[in-house]
């Protein structure tokens, strides 16, 4: 397993020059020459060509499980788009597949698995997942991706978080509000810490490996963590994510690798996420970079926070609100420019190309 201050044991350095360093420079909160951009979803569902692939592939599941159509997605943006990242095409939902829960996704209605986990009899008989094993096919995108890149930009690793994880899994599918999940919260906690804690050493193993493979950049998606009290976000997510953080290889390539931790609807806890050791938060909209600043962004950088709903409207309100949220965050390193959530698939490429250039554009350090 790839446990913290294994990595000497695995493969050979990936050592290459790194010809736009924006990203990391900014995630490290080191001066920058200007606000580097990426966008959530970027690989993948908006852009004619992934559809393309993916009509040609079957379903979503064959892309993930092809490292080299994998590869390809991750690439198509960077074709398109000035962006100052890849990042892995793949999905959160991969290691419980690997548990055995048998995902699939059915058109409308997104996720599925078809054993969700209903008793604590379902939760015993999983078993923490080896990556080079189960997850093979990820890691061996991660590698085609990172040799695609040459230096160019940084990639981007990530997984969803034990709780996000879970929520899916004792759901069997996408939901709202995860009533399921939450009532296992309340009736019995137990059970559920003993998942999480399967998810926990799991992901540990899952995420190291992907920086050893290549991965320069860690984000772990809180996706589910704002639905949660303020007492269960503590003990339910934020404790699992900071045994993670603890246990991710520091430094690789002869760099440090940074952590981006994202909760959505998580600015209730701005100052609890920031002491977790990641190094830098992701913002959804629906909380001020200025704000964020003042509470924490002495200790972390902050990363976001466009409505991708802006995208829908028209190239003049996009750059109105690019400069907004440019000026709301103010002068310094610190900021790296993406969307509150992921880009959904009905946006017009153009709208994106406009709002890539107006970051470019109006940002500088």
């Amino acid at each position: 397993m790839f446990l913290f201050g294994s990595a000497d044991l695995f493969g050979v350095g990936l050592v290459s020059e790194l010809k736009n360093d924006c990203l990391i420079r900014s995630l490290l909160k080191e001066p920058a020459s200007r606000t580097p951009v990426w966008m959530m979803r970027q690989a993948g569902r908006h852009l004619p060509e992934y559809r393309k692939l993916r009509r040609k592939a079957g379903d979503f599941m064959s892309l993930c499980r092809d490292p080299k159509l994998a590869c390809e997605i991750a690439m198509q943006p960077l074709r398109r788009y000035e962006l100052d990242a890849a990042i892995l095409f793949s999905d959160i939902l991969t290691i419980p597949d690997a548990m055995g829960l048998g995902l699939h996704f059915v058109e409308g209605e997104g996720p599925k698995f078809r054993k969700p986990l209903r008793t604590e009899r379902d939760i015993k008989s999983l078993s923490v997942i080896n990556s080079e094993d189960d997850l093979a096919y990820v890691l061996e995108a991660v590698s085609l991706i990172r040799k695609e890149l040459d230096g160019s930009v940084p990639l981007i690793g990530f997984a969803g978080s034990p709780w996000t994880l879970a929520a899916y899994m004792i759901e069997g599918k996408s939901s709202r509000d995860f009533v399921l999940a939450k009532s296992w919260l309340y009736k019995q906690p137990e059970i559920l810490h003993q998942l999480l804690q399967k998810l926990t050493l799991s992901l540990i193993d899952y995420l190291n490996a992907q920086i050893v493979s290549g991965a320069q950049v860690i984000q772990i998606f809180d996706t589910w963590g704002g639905i949660l009290s303020d007492a269960a976000y503590e003990q339910f997510s934020l404790a699992y994510i900071r045994e993670i953080i603890t246990n991710l290889i520091p430094r690789y390539d002869d760099r440090e690798v940074p952590v981006v931790l994202f909760t959505k609807s998580g600015g209730n806890w701005l100052e609890e996420i920031a002491a977790s050791g990641c190094n830098a938060i992701g913002l959804d909209w629906t909380i001020s970079l200025r704000e964020a600043r003042r509470r924490v962004g002495a200790r972390v950088a902050l990363q976001g926070n466009m409505d991708p709903t802006v995208l829908r409207s028209n190239p003049k309100c996009i750059e109105s609100e690019v400069r907004r949220i440019l000026d709301s965050y103010g002068s310094g390193s610190g900021h790296v420019f993406n969307l509150g959530h992921g880009i959904t698939p009905d946006i017009d490429p153009f709208h994106v190309s406009v709002f890539i250039e107006a970051v470019h554009r109006y940002s500088g350090n």
